[in-house]
């Protein structure tokens, strides 16, 4: 599929379904052994097709409990998670299991200054939004400014916008050729991308409340903000343009999905489908971007997939423009660090954690003391990373940062026998030399996933968010690849066209995550288990609310629980389930099984999650309600607008459309969520 086909699908109804369909597109050309080979292999590919497995590796997957069904009467093992299960469905509001309030805390929009204007929706401006929380919130981190916990500061990523529900009478853009697309409402997009960074306290009552004149509330945007270049790839000719002939200074990040909060209390924001907002004027006849083939940059374009030609900001700003600048998307598809404790720092770009369509960036400290970051490539086909620092973690702030410097970029191979390999990004190491493109760890960076290509790194089933615990466990959300053959399948990858993902569990070597080995094993495959040709895997006490597709982004607890938010796209119908939130057990004879706690209106992406350190509070964020799949809604059928769309959450107002917002969820009377 191309992207004239996906812009000419009649089943694709918005911007949103349209990323989904981009993704559908590999651009990997290493696929002689993916992922699905190496499960296939480890696992049994009759058994695995068959959505059936043997004693042996049910009991590696699930514990002995596995081998007796529920109903035959034997009492379900324990769980550590303590609620009442949420019934399943897809309608226009959000649910929380029973005992809880989730209170919608930020909206797209909402001022977060003390000189913002208050949102006008049917005059939008850049410049107010400048001063306003941004559109389509994902990643959600925080940090406390007081020992109790009572105050601190969100941190959220604003990942894109989608202008058919944003702007008044405009509809879908890149399927109309971008016709309604002003200069100011470029501005505006623009604006409403980046981050947020804003104050929050609990009031008498214990409800959180939004301190609006917070002195470290703050904006960052592709449009205005300056950020520098760090690490081996800053200053190089590569990175080099007309704007920034030093090629250390930028403008900007976009497209920030996931991220992190470093142990110090700075914030990683992830760039991930980076390549969609890239323009070019030369167009074959299809209007298929024709790139350059003996341009110095087009084996990269191709495996990053520039342009993408989802925006029309190359046609206002150059630096958005191929033709113009052929180096402008070499700075981005890195990881941000931002400092919310000082609102006058400048944003850094780390070229040392290599540059991908960085689905998150989550931290924690080796049992050695050093810095570790598991990234994940969010492109069917495409790799699991994590960097490894030089030095150790310390009480200095401004040390620490630098520890984002100097270190260690690893890709994953998964092997047949359960072992995970952790193969260095090194210049001048294996092929990763000058006679394959390599003049210097810069173009190692720059070009991070042809160096991934060339050490033999496995092809995953699209990696999005991975959660490090501290015994020296991770778990990697592999959420689906309906691109993915039978003759592609392999022992990390099992099933071919998966619809609905799995989920890896890592334990690294010594408990130590700073190990170059390990050994890996499937913690749940997804779907529904009760359909053989799915060939889901779940503890058989897992009830129909508690299964789910396409895992997405993750968290882990004060107590060490995992917990899994959900990204089904425009597909959920296929389960017939909006995205949520679920707690999935990972330990003892409940491993494997999963209950639904909260989940989205329709059409509605489930991000965050994030747990203040107390355990007491949890954040989610919901972005783009209202848009995926509703003409799967019951009762609705039709594609959303502005003036039509499936759901007005969270206001209900007939006035205003649907707006993405951050939500917290506290424990009825207080107390830790799920204890």
């Amino acid at each position: 599929m191309t992207r004239h086909d996906i812009l000419n699908d009649p089943s694709i109804g918005n911007k949103a379904e349209a990323y989904e369909a981009f993704d559908d597109i590999p651009t990997n050309p290493n696929l002689e052994r993916t992922i699905g080979d190496v499960i296939n292999a480890r696992y049994g590919r009759r058994e695995i097709l068959r959505g059936m497995l043997g004693v042996t590796a049910t009991t590696t997957l699930f514990g002995t409990s596995a081998l007796v069904a529920p109903h035959q009467g034997n009492a379900a093992p324990a769980s550590r998670y303590r609620f009442d299960e949420l019934a399943w469905g897809n309608d226009e509001t959000h649910h929380v299991a029973d005992g809880y309030d989730a209170q919608v805390l930020l909206r797209w929009g909402d001022p977060i200054t003390a000189d913002a204007p208050e949102f006008d929706v049917m005059n939008q401006t850049a410049a107010a939004q400048l001063k306003q929380f941004g559109y389509n919130n994902d990643y959600v981190g925080f940090v406390p400014l007081n020992d109790d916990g009572t105050r601190g500061l969100l941190c959220v990523n604003h990942e894109y916008t989608n202008e058919e529900v944003m702007f008044p009478g405009l509809g879908r853009q890149d399927r109309a050729g971008f016709s309604g697309m002003t200069p100011e409402l470029i501005d505006i997009e623009m604006a409403a991308h980046g981050g947020s960074v804003v104050e929050i306290a609990k009031d008498a009552s214990g409800v959180w409340q939004v301190v609006r004149d917070g002195k470290m509330n703050r904006r960052i945007s592709p449009l205005d903000t300056a950020m520098t270049i760090d690490g081996p790839a800053a200053g190089h000719a590569r990175l080099q343009t007309n704007d920034d002939p030093t090629g250390t200074k930028v403008i900007g990040t976009l497209n920030n999905c996931a991220g992190g909060m470093t142990p110090w209390g700075t914030w990683l924001m992830a760039e991930e489908n980076f390549h969609g907002y890239y323009w070019t004027d030369n167009l074959d006849a299809d209007g298929k971007p024709v790139i350059d083939p003996t341009s110095r940059e087009a084996a990269s374009q191709k495996r990053y997939g520039v342009p993408g030609m989802w925006y029309a900001w190359g046609q206002k700003y150059d630096r958005f423009n191929i033709d113009k600048e052929p180096h402008a998307p070499n700075k981005f598809g890195w990881v941000v660090e931002v400092d919310p404790m000082d609102p006058t720092s400048t944003p850094i770009k780390h070229t040392a954690l290599g540059r991908f369509r960085h689905e998150g960036a989550e931290t924690t400290v080796s049992s050695d003391g050093r810095l570790v970051i598991y990234m994940g490539d969010d492109n069917r086909f495409d790799y699991q990373y994590k960097y490894v620092s030089g030095g150790k973690v310390s009480g200095d702030r401004a040390a620490n940062s630098k520890l984002l410097s100097d270190g260690t970029l690893y890709v994953a191979r998964f092997e047949e026998d359960g072992t995970v390999l952790w193969l260095p990004l090194i210049h001048g190491a294996g092929p990763l030399t000058a006679e394959n493109g390599f003049n210097d760890q810069g173009d190692v960076m720059i070009d991070t996933r042809i160096a991934a290509d060339l050490l033999g790194a496995t092809p995953m089933d699209r990696p999005e968010d991975a959660q490090p615990r501290g015994d020296g466990t991770a778990y990697i959300m592999l959420t689906n690849n309906t691109k993915r053959g039978e003759d592609d399948l392999n022992a990390a990858n099992p099933r071919a066209k998966s619809s609905f993902g799995h989920i890896i569990e890592i334990k690294e070597q010594g408990g130590n995550h700073a190990a170059t080995m390990g050994t890996w094993s499937i913690l749940v495959k997804c779907g529904d288990p009760s359909l053989a040709e799915v060939g889901a895997q779940w503890n058989p006490d897992t009830s129909e609310n508690g299964w789910f597709g396409s895992p997405d982004n993750c968290a882990i607890d004060a107590d060490g629980r995992l917990w899994v938010s959900t990204d089904q796209g425009g597909s959920w119908a296929k389960t017939g389930k909006s995205d949520g939130l679920y707690a999935v057990e990972t330990e003892g004879d409940a491993r494997g099984t999963s209950k639904l706690f909260f989940r989205c209106p329709v059409g509605g992406e489930m991000c965050g999650p994030y747990f203040t350190d107390d355990g007491e509070t949890l954040f989610v964020a919901v972005q783009h309600p209202g848009t995926d799949g509703t003409k799967n809604l019951a009762g609705f059928e039709r594609n959303s607008t502005f003036e039509d769309p499936a759901t007005r959450w969270p206001d209900f107002d007939p006035a205003m459309p649907p707006r993405p917002a951050v939500v917290v969820i506290t424990k009825q009377g207080g107390g830790k969520i799920a204890v």
